[in-house]
């Protein structure tokens, strides 16, 4: 008998008072009998307009039946044949805006909660003990990864499982790219990013940090070693910047440099080599998923008044909706309408405060949203003292400024066509270092759609 609620299973989460003050995950899970029931209300359509929904094309309606049927192990193997990172997908992709979006159950009610039982099923699997997994039989070609991002292991993980001896490069000191640095440990544990490239490596992957690429190899090195094709997939990790007055004031941070210290330095711990900050007022630049970690991770350093300082309204925020209610339930204050013009210094060149005016919207702009304009004689100070810009990144110049023949965009991301080929051949790129900051899954899709074409261009080389 399908299960016909209107609603979806809630997900059990720590209370927010509680959760607020630790970085433990916020979301708990589901246990079995929440996930079968939750899987029951899936009506397994013929069309399956789920599936049109995911960038990595996942059997929605399949694996959801096996969970139904309290078949877990075959769920995952449905999932694992078009994804990589199950268990990071279920917690980080915008399931709301994609395949729940198309879910037929959301005409009438909640869509099913297929993010949820994705996470609830790579989660019973990776608590298996003694799964064996088939590391294929090599084809004796050779590719090489630059980062080890969603974009790059996914990569990785479709091109191993064709046969190809496939080498991550990556720059920082872990592995995982904006998956270990960028998402804070309450909203994707890294023991689960670390148990995802452990599978990986079970399929054969190598991977080496503390590789930057464009300085200790370029990538041209890597073809006369013996690669037959290169994916880029370094991300954007640029900050960019306001270009206001203040912006070099002690005490203020780009999301990147504050999650970085936050999520792979563990600064927050009294024993840190690499301390941060414990602010008491901060502001947060932007209205992205970034803006929400940082303010919310800003929260669990301390601070007691935690402000998200945006120039559009709530229903522009770029941000999940899941991730603006915890923020909210958490106490973060929501400053919208308003816009920083100044960062203003205290007696020792810290932060003492930003000057802020109040915005109205206009007409809409290029991309179809209504353009903020500045409300006259609106001008107050917000009292701070640390800021965090949140205001988007940009690819890193090295990859462009060291490879011979491959073309940019003139904002620094790489040109790449619909299959992932750059103007050099044999270099494939994608992810946020073709598009920009984008989502995990969309990183995730572009890193598919490349192994493919790569798997292609070396067949018929």
């Amino acid at each position: 008998m399908p299960n016909m609620s209107l609603k979806k299973n809630p997900m059990p989460s720590q209370e927010p008072d509680v959760r607020n003050k630790n970085f433990l995950e916020v979301a708990l899970g589901y246990t079995e009998e929440m996930a079968i029931d939750e899987a029951q209300r899936c009506l397994n359509c013929k069309h399956s307009p789920c599936v049109n929904g995911c960038p990595v094309s996942i059997h929605i309606p399949d694996f959801i039946k096996e969970v139904a049927n309290g078949d877990f192990a075959k769920a995952y193997e449905i999932i694992s044949q078009s994804s990589s990172l199950p268990a990071v997908c279920g917690r980080v992709c915008p399931q709301e805006s994609q395949c729940e979006a198309k879910c037929v159950r959301g005409i009438k009610g909640e869509p099913v909660g297929i993010g949820r039982l994705e996470r609830f099923v790579a989660d019973w699997h990776n608590a298996q003990e003694n799964v064996e997994i088939k590391k294929p039989e090599s084809n004796g070609h050779k590719v090489a990864i630059v980062g080890s991002g969603p974009s790059g292991l996914t990569c990785a993980g479709d091109l191993a499982k064709m046969g190809y001896d496939v080498t991550v490069f990556e720059a920082l000191h872990l592995a995982g790219g904006v998956l270990v640095y960028g998402i804070p440990e309450f909203r994707l544990p890294k023991s689960i990013v670390q148990k995802e490239i452990d599978t990986l490596k079970e399929l054969g992957v190598k991977v080496e940090t503390n590789m930057v690429i464009g300085k200790v190899l370029s990538i041209d090195e890597l073809m006369e070693d013996g690669f037959e094709a290169v994916f880029v997939g370094s991300g954007a990790g640029l900050p960019r910047f306001m270009g206001i007055p203040g912006e070099n004031l002690k005490g203020v941070y780009s999301a990147n440099e504050f999650l970085t210290r936050v999520n792979l330095m563990k600064s927050y711990k009294e024993d840190s080599t690499t301390p941060i900050m414990h602010a008491k007022k901060v502001a947060v630049v932007g209205g992205g998923n970034v803006a929400m970690d940082a303010a919310r991770s800003a929260k669990r350093l301390g601070a007691d008044e935690v402000y998200i300082v945006y120039r559009r309204s709530e229903e522009e925020l770029p941000a999940r909706k899941e991730e603006v209610e915890h923020a909210k339930e958490e106490g973060i204050i929501f400053k919208l309408l308003n816009n920083p013009v100044e960062i203003l210094p205290n007696d020792e060149n810290f932060v003492g405060g930003m000057k802020c005016v109040e915005m109205e919207l206009g007409e809409p702009d290029e991309s179809g949203r209504r353009r903020p304009v500045v409300k006259e004689g609106s001008e107050f100070t917000l009292d701070v003292d640390c800021v965090i810009m949140s205001i988007g990144t940009s690819p890193n110049p090295l990859i462009k400024s060291t490879t011979k023949g491959l073309e940019t965009q003139k904002w620094g991301g790489i040109i790449a066509d619909d299959k992932g080929a750059t103007s050099r051949i044999g270099v494939y790129a994608g992810g946020d270092a073709v598009t920009g900051a984008a989502t995990v899954i969309l990183a995730m899709g572009a890193g598919k759609t490349a192994a493919a074409a790569i798997d292609e261009y070396i067949q018929n080389k």
